[in-house]
């Protein structure tokens, strides 16, 4: 199996970092050529108006959603919740999403940078595929909020009582950061998955 990890912008380092230490092939994802290559695909946090407009220019946007809308694995964190989106809610016109969960996303919906925050998670799944039910650590930074989560998206986890992690067949997202927690579990579930 190899898992590319989209490495326009943002936090793709540790990802892929994360991923190989748990025995994954992984693959720093720039072109259509090196997406094709891949069985599984993280999109990690970062800027998603600036993700979106460099996967316009590198000819990467129409690949990905064609990827995604194949059913492949998909993982998206932080801004990669918000480019996984149905509907961004706050974007510029002219940013893109890639349609593979029926959510509504509102960008920086915690607040500014001042207000991120880290808070401990339950996440039923994580037992229910044997990685034990210790809660994992979320790190959110100008997290997200799913304002609307479409009737065939399950929700994971929750945030205050808002969705945090939510999966719809192969695509999962998550509005925080599991790549900083220091815990491997949720990359480990995506692999399984």
């Amino acid at each position: 199996m190899k898992v590319g990890v989209l490495a326009l912008q943002g936090a793709f380092d540790l990802h892929a970092r994360t991923l190989e230490a748990l025995g994954a092939a992984t693959v720093r994802v720039r072109t259509a050529a090196e997406l094709a290559d891949c069985d599984r695909l993280v999109v990690p946090g970062g800027e998603s108006t600036t993700m979106s407009m460099m996967a316009e220019r590198s000819g990467l946007l129409e690949p990905l959603r064609d990827f995604v809308g194949a059913g492949r694995p998909t993982f998206g964190t932080c801004a990669g919740a918000i480019l996984l989106a149905s509907e961004i809610l706050d974007g510029r016109p002219d940013q893109h999403c890639l349609g593979g969960l029926d959510v509504a996303v509102r960008r920086n919906g915690f607040g500014r940078q001042v207000e991120s925050f880290e808070t401990d998670l339950e996440v039923p799944a994580l037992a229910a595929a044997g990685l034990g039910d210790a809660p994992f650590h979320a790190v959110c930074i100008r997290a997200p909020v799913f304002e609307r989560v479409g009737p065939d998206v399950q929700v994971l986890a929750r945030v205050d009582g808002r969705p945090a992690l939510v999966r719809q067949g192969a695509v999962t997202a998550a509005i925080f950061h599991p790549e900083l927690a220091g815990d491997t579990r949720l990359h480990e579930l995506f692999l399984l998955g």
